[in-house]
């Protein structure tokens, strides 16, 4: 076998062992090794290639800005545990309730700010259907539409930034933290207004899917229920706007007196803070915030392990050719290739975690965007847009996991009237994730729902350049009378001695 056709098999070899459903991390780093040393007994490439793993992961794992995970991991859990979604989806639903649909907007406004507050998707999904989905069935909501609407407003965290995954995406593109907050803000927004105004044409098309609230069901009224709502937000976006604006994460500003390592401790700090005001900052809410950050943070780390050792031994054996030979000969340049990545992607998060996308597909179609002139924070987030589907579609969306989860608890403790079958739940996700492949399109195809909020970077009109030397004075020796001189005054001039014997 030539090396020229091991790519193509270390890639198949990768998709197999994905389906398999063995741990990602210890699957990749095996397949790494035993390709590796079947490299080096072919001669494809020295043993001391090899040998320079371990200074590899090393070199990966000192990298300050992973950091940044625990921090913001840790500022979410602790977020998610203090009844900060449970006192904003009460407030909410009674101020949008009575409307048409207004549980419905309340979950996606809620599930927007929570996204950027908390970062976690299992939380919010389990904080907003807990809350909201025992309101939903005992005022006749559609049941496919409130299990649809809780998870996919579950997973608007996921691009809302500080997401984690936008940090995964700008260490593995080599570009600024900062910058990839503010290109995701524009579909962030667009999501929300695709969501919202889906909720709008049901109410017109199906009133009965989404009957409004009596008024006579709220339990606050005037400044009391607005109070109860700012008492919420306001502090939420305090604590946003700190943290992304300290790092250059927000638009309009563009200088960062923060890296993202200590944006994020800020934000830790600044969540327990929220929780004590809230008065529900106890030593067992800080036990499971930790552990559950020490679980993130664990998994995270092995899975680069794991795809690090991968793509040494694929980049040795000139893998990134073959996928940049594959990928920048594809028909209509950068549209076709977008189409045909997001298309690979799409069917990937069907199995695969965002952060095992993030690590092990990402380092191979990065190179690839940027020879053909993809503007990669562009590019970073029209994938994490398109990685969101992979807690909503079916069989493996988590975020329906959680929901299934949930909902027979809710069940079985009496909160709801009837068990929400698994049907209700996955064909309730599908209209969302069409919503979700929308926004895809819409991101390929007017490229500046990311980069209007982007720092214009310098232009230089390279025919309007001039260069100007100044000039020397007229009385100044030329470069041939200054030589001239030279060569005078280190003229041997002939002794005395020498002249007689001459």
């Amino acid at each position: 076998m030539s090396m020229e056709h091991f790519p193509p098999l270390m890639f198949a070899g990768l998709i197999l062992i994905m389906l398999i459903g063995f741990p990602v991390a210890f699957s990749l780093a095996a397949l790494g090794l035993l390709c590796g040393f079947y490299g080096i007994a072919m001669g494809w490439f020295p043993a001391a290639f090899m040998a320079n793993l371990p200074l590899n992961v090393f070199g990966i794992l000192s990298n300050e800005l992973l950091l940044a995970i625990p921090f913001f991991t840790l500022m979410g859990a602790v977020l998610e545990k203090c009844g900060l979604a449970e006192d904003m989806l009460d407030s909410m639903g009674q101020l949008f309730g009575t409307a048409r649909g207004g549980l419905g907007y309340s979950v996606i406004i809620v599930g927007f700010i929570l996204g950027a507050v908390t970062g976690t998707v299992a939380g919010q999904v389990i904080a907003m259907a807990m809350i909201s989905l025992p309101v939903m069935m005992r005022y006749g909501y559609n049941m496919r539409y409130a299990t649809g609407v809780l998870a996919a407003s579950g997973t608007i965290t996921q691009l809302v930034p500080p997401s984690l995954v936008l940090v995964v995406m700008a260490d593995q593109l080599g570009r600024s933290v900062g910058d990839m907050y503010k290109g995701a803000w524009g579909p962030s927004v667009l999501q929300v207004l695709l969501f919202a105004l889906y909720t709008f044409v049901l109410t017109r098309l199906r009133p009965e899917m989404l009957p409004g609230v009596p008024a006579s069901a709220r339990t606050l009224q005037g400044w009391a229920l607005w109070r109860k709502c700012l008492r919420g937000i306001i502090p939420s976006a305090v604590l946003i706007f700190l943290v992304l604006g300290s790092m250059g994460g927000l638009p309009g500003i563009s200088t960062a007196i923060a890296t993202p390592t200590e944006a994020g401790a800020m934000g830790a700090v600044g969540a327990i803070v929220l929780a004590a005001l809230h008065r529900r900052l106890d030593w067992p809410l800080m036990k499971g915030a930790m552990a559950g950050t020490m679980r993130v943070t664990a998994m995270v780390v092995f899975i680069l392990i794991g795809s690090r050792v991968f793509s040494l031994v694929f980049q040795g054996v000139d893998g990134g050719k073959w996928i940049e030979h594959l990928l920048s000969h594809l028909p209509g340049g950068q549209i076709g290739f977008l189409l045909v990545v997001n298309l690979f992607i799409f069917f990937l998060a069907f199995f695969l975690d965002f952060f095992e996308i993030a690590f092990i597909i990402l380092p191979m179609l990065g190179p690839v965007a940027d020879k053909m002139g993809i503007d990669l924070i562009w590019f970073g987030v029209l994938l994490c847009v398109n990685m969101q589907t992979s807690f909503m579609h079916p069989p493996f969306g988590f975020a329906l996991f959680y929901l299934r989860g949930i909902s027979d608890s809710l069940f079985k403790s009496g909160a709801l009237p009837r068990p929400v079958e698994s049907r209700d739940i996955y064909l309730g996700s599908i209209p969302w994730v069409l919503l979700q492949l929308a926004l895809v399109l819409v991101v390929i195809f007017v490229p500046q729902s990311v980069t209007m909020f982007l720092d214009e970077a310098p232009t230089v009109d390279v025919d309007k350049v001039q260069i100007e030397a100044p000039m020397a004075p007229l009385d100044a020796p030329s470069p041939v009378d200054e030589q001239k001189t030279i060569d005078d005054l280190f003229k041997l001039q002939p002794s005395p001695a020498t002249e007689g014997a001459r």
